[in-house]
């Protein structure tokens, strides 16, 4: 019998870590055949390039193996992969027999999938996701039976799904392609093979067409289905309603037709119902509020009429509720808002509702956003909505609102207030401003103010100054009066002012050119503008200018909209500072002078309007440097000499020069005369040569005349013989 040896709990550690660091590059230890189609498929990527140097490849960066050391997992999203070249399904990864899971999102890599049965190839496969690259073509015959989940999404994949492409995929379980260019049907045969585990389908973002045909009521666990931002038409199928597992029907931004039918309250599990955008019509179902699982209700820009159905207060857990842009009419105060306590957003844009501003909406305290503009709402701002603590946008235009005054003293008291919209109503009352606003310290977050259309009489308020936060303010097509304050050039953040239409006078004052936002892409960087909680609508100043939907500021135009008022004195030549400025509007003024050459410094112009002013002597040659100018108007000024020539404004239609008698060059009939310095001397010379000429005939004649004459008169002999020389002639013309 051997001794018993001491127990040393070092020594005892250091073996147990000994054995299991041994049976640990037993059990993981990567097999040669698959560290060699591992090594060739990065010899295939140009960058960055992979840390895989070690021995064992199961021990390389996203890559796990089984207990054989064969590779299962490959996991290299967002590592800047790039393919040197050829097709992307001939990958060595085909030779990883074992390989489950292929995760090769947020790359850069191209090619086909179509070309040698690239999925087909790798068998065992249950996860794909290729998403977020550069893959192209069309997909191949049909997926392997293990496989459970095909991410594809933000690709450039085309052509139509095949209708065998899914007749082996009896596990799949999430099918994403949104973001590509797919075209063709949605196939309906898909909960035909994967009936029983299908949970997400995801279509949205492509080119399909057609109706939505029958098939989905055969997914019985299907809980997401998206197809929104294709072609598609037609009315939904009815069987949709039989997928009763539905959690998500997101489908906007297409043709769908038709009534939302009754029938839509068997999805008692729906969470989120997005239609927005289609030609919906008829009116909701009047129990909709059986739905009481529903968060997110999305149903605007459609056709939908009658009234709001009194149920729609039992979906207790509603986070967003749009209805905007429809027909909905009623007594919008007659509806009780205080049983949706957890509502984020509300939007009733755009509808035929009437009443004052419900005194129950100021029972959400989790509002954060309000529109209730473009409707036939009146009265006045209560003072109630200062409880809501979270509100950071509000748009009330277009209304019937009264006392501006008393508004703007209720409103400061939102402190989170970021988007301030007060367009088209208060009309004709005057702007807020004096003792009435005596003490100001409120708006400190706001970002957007407009009270375009009010026809607002009095001057920019002084207040004003004191909105350190602002981006856009917009008080154009009021009856404001007085001069541009400097105090308008500090603000730090202000990047977009519209003043237009209005009867302001006096001259563009220079503190305006040096706005920080303005003068520097550096500066403007720096600035996080975020999202806004509801899209912003806006139009530019020019003809035929589209209403634009912005998410974020980010995205909105660098402006200046003086136009239509009685602005003197000419262009500041400091104009020239403002380089991230996109549109500048000084039409119908009074504004004389020069165009100042600084202007050409734009470089990001795209609108430049000039129009109905008094601007003398030529269009600035260097003007034809704005590359980006697309719209571009001088008209009836006193311009002079030829149209600079450059591809934007020969391109310009003659309107945008008439008014201009002394101007010339194309795009306009009134073309310029060249003159050559060398041909004009010679011109110079012929004239003279041809005038000494005529003086010289002339100068001869008459003094040949009075010679002739001369002698006549004074010699007796000779006159008596050229009278007779006459008779002589006289007589024989007449024989």
């Amino acid at each position: 019998m051997l001794p018993m040896l001491p127990y040393h709990p070092i020594a005892h550690y250091f073996l147990l870590t000994l054995f299991g660091s041994i049976l640990s590059t037993h059990i993981h230890a990567c097999t040669s055949s698959e560290s060699t189609s591992l090594l060739s498929f990065a010899f295939t990527l140009s960058s960055p390039s992979l840390n895989w140097t070690t021995m064992d490849c199961c021990r390389w960066e996203g890559i796990t193996c089984d207990v054989a050391g064969r590779v299962t997992h490959l996991h290299l999203s967002s590592k800047g992969l790039k393919l040197k070249g050829g097709i992307f399904s001939s990958s060595p990864l085909r030779n990883l027999t074992h390989l489950t899971h292929l995760n090769l999102s947020h790359n850069s890599l191209y090619g086909s999938l179509d070309q040698a049965g690239f999925i087909l190839s790798l068998g065992p496969l249950e996860v794909l996701d290729l998403s977020f690259n550069l893959l192209s073509g069309e997909l191949p015959g049909s997926l392997s039976n293990n496989i459970r989940m095909v991410d594809l999404s933000s690709n450039r994949f085309h052509g139509a799904i095949p209708s065998s492409f899914f007749q082996q995929a009896k596990n799949l379980t999430r099918f994403n392609v949104a973001n590509n260019d797919f075209s063709g049907y949605i196939p309906s045969s898909i909960c035909v093979h994967s009936s029983s585990l299908i949970r997400l389908l995801d279509f949205s973002h492509n080119n399909f067409g057609g109706n939505l045909s029958r098939g989905l009521g055969n997914c019985s666990k299907l809980e997401v289905f998206r197809a929104g931002y294709n072609n598609l038409s037609g009315s939904l199928p009815e069987d949709i309603y039989y997928a009763t597992a539905l959690e998500e029907i997101a489908i906007p931004a297409n043709s769908f037709y038709g009534g939302i039918s009754n029938r839509i309250l068997n999805l008692t599990n729906l969470a989120i119902l997005d239609l927005y955008l289609n030609n919906f019509s008829g009116m909701l179902p009047i129990d909709i509020g059986k739905l009481s699982k529903l968060k997110v209700l999305l149903l605007h820009s459609n056709n939908l009429e009658g009234f709001l159905p009194p149920s729609l207060v039992n979906c207790t857990n509603l986070l967003e509720l749009n209805l905007g842009f429809n027909l909905l009419k009623g007594n919008i105060s007659a509806f009780n808002f205080s049983r949706l306590g957890q509502l984020r957003k509300l939007d009733f844009m755009s509808n035929h509702f009437t009443g004052i501003l419900p005194i129950s909406l100021y029972s959400c305290k989790s509002l954060r956003a309000i529109r209730l503009s473009l409707n036939n709402l009146e009265g006045q701002i209560q003072p109630e909505i200062v409880s809501l603590k979270h509100l950071s946008f509000l748009s009330l235009s277009g209304n019937r609102l009264t006392n501006v005054t008393g508004a703007m003293n209720i409103l400061k008291g939102c402190r989170r207030l970021t988007v301030l919209i007060l367009s088209t109503t208060f009309i004709g009352e005057e702007m807020p401003d004096g003792a009435h606003m005596a003490d100001f310290d409120g708006f400190q977050n706001l970002r957007i103010l407009a009270l375009r259309g009010c026809e607002l009489t009095g001057q920019i308020p002084i207040w004003f100054s004191k909105l350190k936060k602002l981006e856009i303010l917009d008080v154009s097509l009021n009856r404001i009066t007085g001069s541009i304050p400097t105090w308008l050039g500090t603000f730090p953040m202000l990047f977009s002012i519209n003043l237009g239409s209005n009867l302001i006078s006096g001259e563009i004052p220079k503190e305006l050119c040096t706005l920080p936002m303005l003068l520097s892409e550096q500066t403007a960087a720096q600035v996080d503008h975020g999202y806004l909680e509801l899209p912003f609508f806006a139009s530019q100043a020019v003809p035929d200018a589209s209403i634009l939907q912005f998410n974020s500021l980010s995205y909105y135009p660098p402006s200046i909209f003086l136009g239509n008022n009685s602005i003197s004195g000419n262009i500041p030549t400091e104009i020239g500072k403002l380089q991230r400025l996109r549109t500048l509007d000084l039409s119908a003024n009074q504004v004389s002078g020069n165009i100042p050459d600084q202007i050409s410094n734009l470089k990001n112009l795209e609108k430049l309007d000039l129009s109905v002013n008094h601007l003398s002597g030529e269009i600035p040659p260097s003007m034809k440097s704005l590359s980006f100018l697309s719209y571009f108007n001088v008209s009836y000024n006193n311009l002079e000499g030829e149209i600079p020539k450059s591809t934007q404004l020969q391109g310009l239609n003659v309107s945008a020069f008439e008014g201009n008698l002394k101007l010339c060059g194309s795009p306009l009939l009134n073309l310029c005369q060249s003159f050559n310095v060398t041909d004009t001397d010679d011109d110079k010379n012929d004239g003279n040569q041809i005038l000494g000429f005529h003086i010289s005939v002339v100068l001869g004649f008459t003094i040949g005349l009075v010679g002739v004459c001369g002698s006549l008169l004074l010699i007796k002999t000779w006159r008596d013989a050229y009278f007779k020389f006459l008779n002589n002639v006289q007589d024989r013309l007449k024989c």
